[in-house]
């Protein structure tokens, strides 16, 4: 895990225990890095809650409850899936907040879709923010990247409070 990514996390533990709240990941092409970043320091247990690593799209729809309509229409990779993913995975835990992520880190092109092409969400009740982001890097730099995205994008909702 890289240093910047580590700064966001312990932000991320900051803004959250501060605030007293919640947290959940959906996690598809970052692997579970963000989980990982979050409960690698102490005390993540007072927020982070629950984390899924779905990677294929049948597990999306099958523990997530992503719609088979939404990945038959938009792809796995897509501004719609990953919206689905935060929202049902925040409804699935309970939390105030959920994160997600879904892409194409490379190296071929997935959905005829191109390598680094990433979309992340954050939901909340009543609000769900997405971003799409074009990375440039191999495949590692990508996942790093997309992870980064996704917890500043949470740290952009969590201050809206």
């Amino acid at each position: 895990m890289n240093k910047e990514l580590e700064r966001i996390a312990r932000k991320v533990h900051e803004v959250f225990q501060k605030r007293g709240l919640t947290l959940s990941v959906a996690e598809s092409c970052t692997g579970g890095l963000i989980s990982h970043a979050l409960t690698s320091q102490p005390g993540a247990s007072s927020f982070f809650i629950a984390g899924a690593v779905t990677y294929a799209a049948a597990m999306k729809e099958k523990i997530l409850g992503v719609s088979s309509s939404t990945l038959a229409r938009y792809g796995v990779v897509s501004e719609r899936t990953a919206r689905e993913m935060s929202e049902k995975m925040r409804a699935l835990s309970s939390t105030d907040f959920a994160v997600a992520t879904t892409g194409n880190l490379g190296p071929d092109v997935l959905e005829e879709k191109e390598k680094g092409l990433v979309y992340i969400a954050v939901s909340r009740k009543g609000e769900t923010s997405a971003k799409e982001l074009r990375l440039r890097g191999g495949r590692e730099g990508n996942r790093d990247d997309a992870a980064r995205e996704a917890l500043l994008l949470l740290l952009e909702m969590a201050g809206k409070q």
